[in-house]
């Protein structure tokens, strides 16, 4: 999967959560049924899957400091962007989308994972595979 970070506009609504083997029952949940992405709209067939992140609390310097692993900042060296908010969530959505005229039929379909941060009200598409 290729990684990004572009905020892309989202609809929710109902979509399909998986489908049973050899049978025709669909289960739905809420979640993202279209976005909009660098100008073209996807349209969710799909959820594949849908997980919460926690913030990087490991990277915190109190976390380095109980395991004695806080050393003074080095200049030559980048120091890492911790968040100050450490419980921050954000709910990641892996679907399966088409976009175009095809939409729903297979053509120009795609894997991707969407994101929506509960900090800023934002979404973001972090991950692709089309």
């Amino acid at each position: 999967m290729r990684r990004y970070d572009d905020p892309v506009e989202v609809r929710r609504g109902r979509v399909a959560w998986g489908r049973e083997q050899g049978g025709d029952t669909i289960t739905t949940v809420e979640g993202p049924e279209q976005f909009l992405w660098r100008g073209r709209l996807w349209r969710v067939s799909e959820v594949l899957a849908h997980w919460v992140e926690t913030g990087p609390w490991w990277r915190s310097r109190g976390v380095h400091a109980v395991l004695g692993a806080d050393e003074p900042d080095q200049p030559d060296q980048p120091r890492l962007r911790v968040p100050t908010d450490l419980t921050a969530e954000r709910d990641v959505w892996r679907v399966e989308a088409d976009r175009g005229r095809g939409a729903g039929q297979g053509i120009d379909k795609g894997v991707f994972d969407l994101t929506f941060d509960w900090t800023d009200g934002g979404w973001r598409l972090t991950r692709c595979q089309d």
